[in-house]
């Protein structure tokens, strides 16, 4: 397809959240996965629980689809942070922007999920204009989302989305004075 995978998924890191952006597309799954598997990692991931149905909630499952029902307050934070407490090995993949949509803000429960769990954030990524996919980058969350979230920008600055138009970082790296939410 000619893509290229880049950089390397640190060995000694056995239990993280693993950022995955720009996410706009579908595709962005298909070819995350195929970089997951190329550096060799079993992921975890947390989908949006309508995808669950038939006849691809056997499949999601086994890809290591976490089901979410994102229309009810269910502590997800605490649930995924406690998993990765309570586990030897797990890699987590979230989206923070939480959608394939334009979305305004990008999500906050990656942060605090693993501020809670102390792993760290690996941040992957995925570039069309490049063709490139990987991972590039670790910050271990210091309690300071905003200095912290500085560092992401800063790092999730030059990907470039399938569909540029749905990609919310550019707007939000223009303004350092916007809130985060």
């Amino acid at each position: 397809m000619g893509w290229k995978v880049v950089g390397t998924f640190p060995p000694e890191i056995k239990k993280c959240i693993l950022i995955a952006a720009p996410h706009t597309s579908m595709w962005d799954f298909i070819l995350g996965r195929l970089a997951f598997y190329r550096f060799g990692i079993k992921v975890k991931f947390l989908i949006k629980v309508e995808l669950f149905r038939f006849p691809f909630g056997g499949l999601l499952k086994s890809l290591g689809g976490i089901p979410v029902n994102r229309g009810k307050k269910n502590n997800m934070v605490d649930y995924v942070a406690e998993q990765l407490i309570n586990s030897e090995k797990l890699i987590i993949v979230i989206t923070p922007e939480g959608t394939r949509k334009y979305n305004a803000h990008w999500k906050k429960g990656f942060y605090h999920i693993a501020l809670r769990a102390n792993v760290p954030l690996v941040m992957a990524f995925i570039d069309y204009k490049k063709k490139e996919g990987g991972v590039g980058g670790i910050l271990y969350p210091s309690g300071n989302f905003e200095e912290d979230f500085k560092t992401i920008e800063d790092f999730y600055s030059g990907c470039n989305a399938k569909y540029p138009e749905k990609y919310n970082l550019s707007e939000m790296y223009k303004d350092k004075h916007k809130k985060i939410v």
